[in-house]
């Protein structure tokens, strides 16, 4: 792990004398994990490496606000986070998503407990409204407060809250049926 975190900071500082390999040295390493980032909040791989791509168009422009506190890889993370609710706040209806069934909504079995794989729950998280997701993807996965998430997507904190909530709904509603549909093949 030294070693690459050496060739990171090696990258990392031809980045900062605008040494055009050293840039596509650190795209082309750091690329596929951010575009993953990218994928949770985009509605498709073109609008995933679109926010990729402004956000290293911005990490290169800003390389010199970086004062080498903390991890590196965490601050360019950040950026395509950052695009991508920016990405979201220009195109968003922000309509919400009324009439999603409740029904299931009583206390149960944690997310995986049927043996889901993490790429089944990442496909579920993809198929959310974008607000929902958007909310998800801030507090569960990236560790936003109600309050900061209703600061970047220009919303209260109580509809973060209730974006939240439904979001939570909807995934377990389709764990619930892709569970039940597996059993059912399972026992026919």
């Amino acid at each position: 792990m030294i070693t690459a975190d050496l060739k990171l900071a090696e990258m990392w500082e031809g980045c900062l004398k605008n040494d055009r390999k050293q840039q596509e040295l650190l795209y082309k390493t750091l690329a596929p994990r951010m575009l993953a980032v990218c994928m949770r909040y985009a509605h498709d791989k073109d609008e995933a490496q679109d926010i990729l791509q402004e956000g290293f168009i911005k990490m290169f422009k800003n390389a010199h606000n970086y004062r080498g506190d903390g991890n590196l890889e965490g601050w360019i993370r950040r950026i395509m986070v950052h695009c991508a609710i920016s990405r979201y706040r220009k195109l968003k209806p922000m309509v919400l998503v009324e009439d999603f069934t409740e029904e299931n909504s009583g206390a149960g079995s944690g997310y995986n407990a049927h043996g889901l794989e993490a790429k089944d729950l990442m496909n579920m998280i993809e198929e959310l409204p974008q607000t929902y997701r958007s909310v998800f993807n801030m507090y569960a996965i990236e560790g936003y407060s109600h309050q900061e998430i209703g600061n970047k997507l220009g919303m209260t904190e109580l509809l973060s809250r209730t974006n939240l909530h439904r979001a939570r709904a909807i995934l377990k509603e389709m764990v619930n049926k892709l569970t039940g549909s597996e059993m059912h093949y399972m026992a026919g």
